[in-house]
């Protein structure tokens, strides 16, 4: 039987270095699903939704990945409405940024 994860595990594929198969010590299931997922979610839209994205992503002064990545997670679309969400962004791309090892 396999060990229940920690609370704050996500049960998704391990992060560290590891030799064994991909999908670590836990369920190949899993880990599989989490890829397709994963492929699902990030696959290429088309040229037209990716320049929308792109252009309004710059309006707002965020990536394209930063704006794709908040339609993901949340579901809809940024406007220079959300100023505090994207203050917010702005802010965590910032302490991304700062190495705490120098």
């Amino acid at each position: 039987m396999s060990r229940r994860p920690k609370r704050s595990h996500n049960g998704g594929p391990p992060l560290d270095d590891y030799d064994g198969p991909p999908w670590g010590k836990g369920d190949a299931y899993i880990f599989l699903a989490w890829r397709a997922a994963h492929d699902k979610a990030w696959k290429a839209p088309s040229h037209a939704v990716m320049l929308m994205r792109l252009e309004r992503a710059e309006r707002l002064g965020l990536t394209y990945e930063e704006y794709t990545l908040e339609i993901l997670e949340r579901g809809r679309h940024l406007s220079e409405d959300d100023a505090d969400r994207i203050a917010e962004i702005r802010r965590a791309r910032r302490r991304k940024r700062i190495s705490h090892f120098e």
